[in-house]
């Protein structure tokens, strides 16, 4: 995939913001993380571009300036093309804080640092980031604990495993989550929990992936923070959060059977549990002096006919097939019967599916 990500531009990632963050609302998702860290020489502004892409949606963004300071020859896994120094992504991490993090309440656009992953990024840049990122009071995201030959890497390169070298660098807290954490023990659970440190699950890309089965019931138990993601198209071929709800719910009955989270649970860790993951008071519930994001389907459909005695769990338990009817974000009605009301639908469908034949055949 670097060799495809080398040539990212501007135009791409506008067209792929809108589809990527379009699909989401029409299923129902209000806010969006997303964790982009390839930054091509010469590419311009591109989380710029993916801001302007949520406002054109009418989606509250969460970017992440993430970062690579590894490349092949360096022991890493990307060309030289892709990354940058340190003193680079540090400056820029500055400037798209100073540009762009809004932190007053009902904020539509927010920035987190992101290095990769321990595997692809030096300790320094980990270590500097958490230390800006704490100036700046701004939240810390990485990949951690998705595959076993991560921990292998790790084991032999650093001595420790994943997240033992994390803690090193300053990179647990209630600031800090990392996107899927399937590999952790006993031992780490119970770390993750007394310091508060969040995982975002996303299982339908660790599924496809064969990355494992993250211990979604033990952290449930511990009080680590948990959140629900759908890891984006480039590993999950979609992004329906209602389809990661159901998929959820099913593949924890599968793997722990009383022990797994109701459906219930699901929704909570979808809704409430994301949103502490991003920091945010103001988002996550529907209750008195929060911000008005909700989603509404039409509990007559043919398909959920009968469904709908437990209405707090039947997302994850019968599940929503397409799109919801209506999304609302800070008020505002961005879906209306199934359909986006921002922007012509049909016509960024066009105008991405020809950048894409066209980048492909680059």
């Amino acid at each position: 995939l670097y060799e495809i990500w080398k040539n990212l531009d501007t135009d791409v990632i506008r067209l792929s913001s809108l589809t990527g963050m379009g699909e989401l609302l029409k299923h129902g998702c209000t806010t969006c993380f997303d964790h982009h860290y390839v930054f091509p020489a010469g590419a311009g502004d591109l989380i710029g571009t993916q801001f302007e892409a949520a406002s054109a949606l009418g989606i509250r963004m969460h970017c992440s300036r993430g970062s690579m300071d590894l490349s092949v020859k360096d022991g890493g896994l990307p060309p030289d093309s892709v990354v940058q120094t340190v003193d680079e992504i540090m400056k820029d991490s500055m400037r798209l804080i100073e540009t762009y993090h809004d932190a007053s309440f009902g904020s539509m656009r927010q920035v987190a640092l992101a290095p990769c992953s321990p595997f692809s990024v030096s300790a320094e840049l980990l270590q500097q980031s958490a230390i800006l990122a704490r100036q700046y009071h701004v939240r810390l995201h990485t990949h951690l604990c998705e595959t076993k030959d991560e921990e292998h890497y790790m084991l032999e390169r650093e001595g420790m495993r994943p997240l033992a070298f994390m803690q090193t660098l300053g990179w647990v807290g209630p600031d800090v989550w990392y996107a899927h954490g399937i590999h952790f023990n006993d031992e780490e659970l119970k770390l993750l929990a007394d310091t508060g440190t969040g995982v975002c699950h996303c299982p339908i890309s660790n599924m496809k992936l064969a990355s494992g089965i993250a211990r979604i019931p033990e952290m449930l138990a511990l009080g680590v923070p948990v959140g629900l993601g759908v890891d984006g198209s480039a590993s999950n071929d979609g992004s329906s959060l209602m389809e990661e709800l159901r998929v959820a719910f099913l593949l924890h009955r599968l793997n722990a059977s009383r022990k797994a989270p109701s459906g219930y649970d699901i929704l909570k860790m979808a809704t409430k549990g994301s949103a502490r993951l991003l920091g945010r008071k103001d988002i996550g519930e529907l209750s008195t002096g929060k911000c008005c994001d909700l989603f509404l389907i039409d509990s007559r459909r043919l398909e959920l006919t009968g469904a709908c005695y437990d209405p707090k769990s039947v997302l994850a338990t019968v599940g929503v097939r397409g799109p919801v009817d209506y999304t609302v974000v800070n008020g505002r009605i961005v879906v209306k019967d199934g359909c986006l009301v921002t922007i012509d639908e049909e016509r960024t469908a066009r105008e991405a599916q020809a950048v894409c034949d066209s980048y492909l055949s680059r």
